[in-house]
């Protein structure tokens, strides 16, 4: 069995001698690659396919229809008026202030229909107990009561108040109200607060009696 020649074995050419072919090139050993306009990177390097191929694989997945129920809610809103939704924040706003003028909470059972399912089982007062209260007086003037029925719904209700009418404004009437900046931070430090209060005014102890409710 006889090997290929290997470039050792190649005959070398004689000194003085006349290359019969002057032109020729050696032959490369390496395939050469040549590059894909439309992919962007050559067509044999690692990770593309051949030329017309996509690059990489479609992104996202297709969005999923939305149901009837949706589609009727999102015409509805499409046809509405700018100011219907505005218009019906403030008649749920209307409602709850009606109710608690109407039904006088002040003067209430401690069970009265509807009452508030922690204090009625443990007797102690929940965070939101006495806010009921607190709004009937704010609505009748009387911010010292209010306050010591839940104070902070009161500290809390001039923000609240604030972020609905620059809210109702600008979708209704197109205005630009200063925007009232809450960070996490502050929203937080509420909540902290909040609890605390909700603690405090379940003590036994003076002062804290005067939060109970």
């Amino acid at each position: 069995m006889t090997s290929a020649p290997g470039p050792v074995d190649q005959p070398q050419p004689t000194p003085g001698a006349v290359d019969p072919w002057p032109d020729a090139q050696p032959v490369a050993s390496t395939p050469t690659v040549t590059a894909d306009p439309a992919a962007g990177a050559p067509a044999g390097a690692a990770g593309a396919g051949p030329a017309g191929w996509p690059t990489s694989p479609p992104g996202g997945y297709p969005a999923p229809e939305p149901d009837r129920l949706t589609r009727f809610v999102l015409r509805l809103y499409e046809r509405s008026p700018r100011w219907a939704v505005p218009l019906a924040a403030v008649g749920c706003v209307a409602a709850g202030m009606s109710y608690a003028l109407l039904s006088n909470p002040t003067h209430a059972d401690p069970d009265a229909a509807p009452t508030c399912l922690l204090k009625l089982t443990t007797g102690l007062d929940c965070p939101g107990c006495g806010g009921t209260r607190a709004l009937w007086y704010v609505l009748h003037g009387d911010l010292p009561a209010a306050a010591r029925h839940h104070f902070l719904f009161v500290f809390a209700l001039p923000f609240l108040a604030y972020l609905f009418v620059a809210w109702a404004g600008n979708q209704a009437f197109g205005w630009r109200l200063p925007e009232l900046r809450i960070s996490s931070k502050v929203i937080g430090g509420f909540l902290a607060a909040w609890l605390a209060f909700s603690v405090l005014r379940n003590l036994p102890w003076a002062p804290f009696t005067s939060l109970y409710v």
